[in-house]
């Protein structure tokens, strides 16, 4: 993993923050976590059934489907809540189906696609992420469902920084706040508020996109844990145990991509990771083969070939989509979206021609200075 991934930070002997958590997580008394999952859901269990015990936000996939079944064998009442992606693929569909099938209540909101294709175009010209809206709506979509229907606690999936379980774990304040809601929210800097004005996009059109205000947030008490905190949570074996459930997988790896079971609902999704490389110079291949190496599943030599073939490449399809007719959506050409491409590239970690210009491979995809992410 290379130090430029935002966030992460390396120890005086070199090993990333990740690799360090993963390590501290062998020693964690897991029986021990379970027992406090189980306290904090009969703390917000519905004691006459008359509402639901928590919402679990969800994909459809191989996670969000690990979520709901474990919740469910805990005796758990759920309702899914699903903020629809930018462009649902056909499988994402049929994974949502199959979600559903596991015996939920269920909901889903679809925010307004003429809306959101503008604001995907902003998103990706402004900031560089295609995405943007979806990963605004995954957070404010479910609380703000928790506020309308009075339900306190939401379940979510993995910690992505790696480091609680969450505000309802907590001794004192246990409100999910707006502010700690904000740092999981990828915004890059793009507030809600400042869309307004831009494409003809109005206040009225960005209510799903905003967040309850902090006075219904604590008026509901509404408050959240990451359930991989609690119980042992590995993407492969997740998908494993989906899987075994009726999740469907790509039938091959999925471009950009070293495994057939992720990021299978979003077309965009193959835009997004491509500017994550032109911006960090690592893509989705990078955090899957870390992920693998760190539980020895793969040596670090393998890794880098893996890494090297598959990372950053020109995403021409995702799931079978053609590139061009994904951006006919947002209403920009492929000389358009190369023009933006140039702009987010970081020029410093690509091989560049005496005009300091990044030179592409017979594919189209950018050649890397350093696939092994040591100094030199």
């Amino acid at each position: 993993m290379p130090e430029t991934k935002p966030d992460i930070l390396f120890d005086e002997e070199g090993v990333c923050s990740a690799c360090r958590h993963f390590e501290r997580r062998q020693e964690v008394d897991w029986d021990a976590r379970r027992d406090e999952l189980v306290e904090i859901l009969d703390r917000y269990r519905s004691t006459n059934g008359a509402n639901y015990d928590c919402i679990i936000p969800v994909s459809g996939g191989k996670d969000s489907t690990f979520q709901t079944i474990r919740m469910l064998e805990l005796g758990a009442n759920p309702l899914c809540v699903t903020a629809t992606t930018d462009k649902l693929s056909d499988i994402g569909r049929r994974n949502i189906e199959n979600l559903k099938q596991q015996g939920v209540d269920y909901i889903e909101v679809t925010t307004n696609p003429v809306v959101r294709r503008r604001i995907n175009r902003l998103a990706l010209t402004q900031v560089g992420d295609i995405s943007w809206p979806e990963h605004v709506t995954i957070f404010t979509v479910p609380v703000r469902i928790a506020v309308q229907l009075g339900i306190p606690l939401i379940v979510w999936g993995e910690n992505s920084q790696n480091g609680y379980g969450g505000p309802a774990a907590a001794a004192e304040d246990k409100v999910l706040a707006r502010r700690w809601l904000e740092e999981f929210g990828g915004l890059l800097g793009l507030r809600v508020s400042d869309l307004v004005g831009h494409a003809g996009i109005e206040a009225r059109h960005l209510i799903q996109y905003t967040y309850p205000t902090d006075e219904e947030l604590r008026r509901v008490g509404v408050t959240g844990i990451f359930l991989g905190h609690y119980l042992r949570w590995d993407g492969l074996s997740n998908a494993l145990f989906s899987q075994a459930h009726g999740f469907e997988t790509y039938p091959r790896p999925v471009e950009g991509s070293l495994v057939n079971y992720e990021n299978l609902d979003n077309v965009h999704t193959g835009i997004h990771d491509y500017f994550k490389f032109l911006k960090y110079g690592f893509g989705r291949a990078s955090d899957h083969a870390c992920m693998h190496v760190r539980r020895g599943r793969l040596s670090r030599a393998d890794a880098i070939d893996l890494v090297r073939a598959h990372d950053g490449k020109f995403p021409s399809s995702y799931l079978g989509y053609p590139l061009d007719e994904v951006l006919a959506e947002i209403d920009m050409t492929l000389e358009q979206f190369h023009g933006v491409c140039d702009r987010f590239t970081n020029k410093k970690l690509f091989v560049c021609d005496r005009h300091g210009q990044p030179v592409h491979d017979a594919g189209g995809n950018l050649v890397k200075v350093n696939y092994d992410n040591v100094p030199g």
